[in-house]
């Protein structure tokens, strides 16, 4: 049978591919700049890990101290603030909620969508939700021209002078066949179901145990007591758990999932990816009876939702310029070509305790390098696909610095587009300029 439905077609300066915390920002950031941008997000909304999986929280914003009385150090400016603002505007998102040496914002998902409309409609963005690529428009063999995308109405072609791969599994990239990788270490973090309890006395549950998220000692006890009674299946340990701005509700960061035969799941194998989904959904009947029988203030819970999909901590990166390597990170090294900052902690989730490994009273940055491709034109990638090292990535992958990485993307796309340059011959100095001109405050 032939099919009927439309072919279409649509031309832009900038083409954003994911609709992100990176992708909004890198989306929004390039449409201010007076330019025509596409952006093409396959779920019905904006939001990426954030929103689909229920990350939650708005994690990186903050240092991190050794001090657990210190108060709240804010790091992360430009784009991250203005979206918080907006949010807070709407009474969407939690004050400073301590975790672990640090502090994190917890967000109300469908805020978090309402705010992304107003941000892409308000700069003038064209996006297109439910469009999922399918294939890489190549120009010569070298240059990314744009993207092939399946639609509802039919076979979509976008034609772009520079495509931002914001897809946070580096698909345009991979499509390309530019060098990409999966884990320099061999090693990828588990998936994670997140969700959502209601009937939660709040005040109870933190009287009992205190204000910060990560739970340690009574908790972990807990848990190993239960799975040891041989009632429960609970694979992972220390959990953590959020107060969310709804009064009776938390936020649940506590699955770690493997498959049936306890193997590690590859969330780019299809077949491991639906496995994630199945087990997940398990995990968290079994986190929830646990709570309800364990946890004072939890004896009513129930689950309100989980994330649409299974959350994604590592997939496939982009091979870049430059690599951002652990010691990096450990050290607190700047960089000349830095385009945005990071204080969060290496946080490893692998096993039945996640580690985390604080850098305290300092930050190290980001450089642009390690978002333009090492081979290939007419391409930039944004968001936790950026070429880093297996434990740099663990820390680098977070919210508030993928909305830094699309801050300083969307300007970079600007820059070319506007100069009629490639990416990789752009000075990153005038990328960070151009993000502390918007009050990202890197200097």
């Amino acid at each position: 049978m032939i099919d009927e439905r439309q072919q279409f077609a649509l031309e832009a300066d900038v083409l954003v591919i994911g609709g992100g915390a990176a992708g909004v920002a890198a989306a929004v950031t390039a449409a201010r700049q007076n330019l025509k941008v596409i952006l093409l997000e396959r779920y019905g909304f904006a939001g990426g890990g954030a929103v689909a999986g229920l990350s939650g929280t708005i994690c990186g914003l903050f240092e991190a101290r050794q001090d657990p009385k210190a108060a709240p150090v804010r790091l992360v400016y430009g784009f991250a603030e203005e979206f918080v603002q907006r949010m807070q505007a709407r009474g969407g998102i939690s004050g400073p909620t301590r975790y672990g040496k640090t502090y994190t914002l917890v967000h109300d998902p469908l805020k978090w969508r309402e705010v992304g409309d107003d941000f892409l409609a308000d700069s003038g963005v064209q996006v297109l939700y439910h469009t999922v690529v399918s294939d890489v428009l190549m120009d010569g063999g070298e240059r990314v021209a744009g993207v092939v995308a399946y639609t509802k109405q039919g076979r979509l072609r976008v034609t772009a002078e520079i495509t931002i791969d914001a897809s946070g599994d580096a698909d345009v990239t991979a499509m390309a066949g530019l060098p990409t990788y999966r884990s320099l270490n061999g090693v990828i973090q588990n998936p994670t179901m997140i969700f959502r309890i209601n009937g939660v006395d709040v005040k109870r549950f933190l009287d009992t145990y205190g204000d910060n998220s990560v739970l340690l000692g009574p908790v972990v006890e807990m848990i190993q007591k239960a799975n040891a009674s041989g009632r429960y299946a609970l694979p992972r340990q220390k959990i953590f758990l959020f107060p969310t701005p709804r009064p009776d509700q938390l936020l649940c960061n506590c699955t770690r999932i493997l498959g049936e035969d306890g193997r590690d799941l590859d969330p780019l194998v299809a077949a491991d990816l639906t496995e994630a989904e199945i087990q997940g959904r398990k995990q968290v009947r079994e986190y929830e009876r646990f709570f309800r029988e364990y946890l004072a203030g939890c004896e009513n819970a129930y689950v309100n939702d989980t994330g649409v999909q299974v959350g994604i901590r590592q997939s496939r990166q982009a091979t870049g310029v430059a690599t951002l390597a652990n010691s990096d990170v450990v050290k607190g090294t700047k960089f000349r070509s830095g385009i945005a900052r990071s204080a969060w902690p290496i946080e490893q989730h692998a096993g039945a305790i996640p580690k985390l490994e604080w850098l305290f009273n300092d930050y190290y940055e980001i450089p642009y390098e390690c978002f333009v491709p090492s081979a290939g034109e007419s391409l930039l990638v944004a968001g936790r696909c950026l070429s880093a090292e297996a434990e740099a990535m663990a820390s680098a992958r977070v919210t508030a610095q993928c909305f830094s990485y699309g801050h300083a993307i969307g300007h970079a796309a600007a820059l070319a587009v506007h100069e009629n340059v490639q990416p990789r011959s752009i000075d990153p100095i005038a990328v960070r300029e151009a993000v502390n001109r918007d009050g990202a405050q890197l200097d």
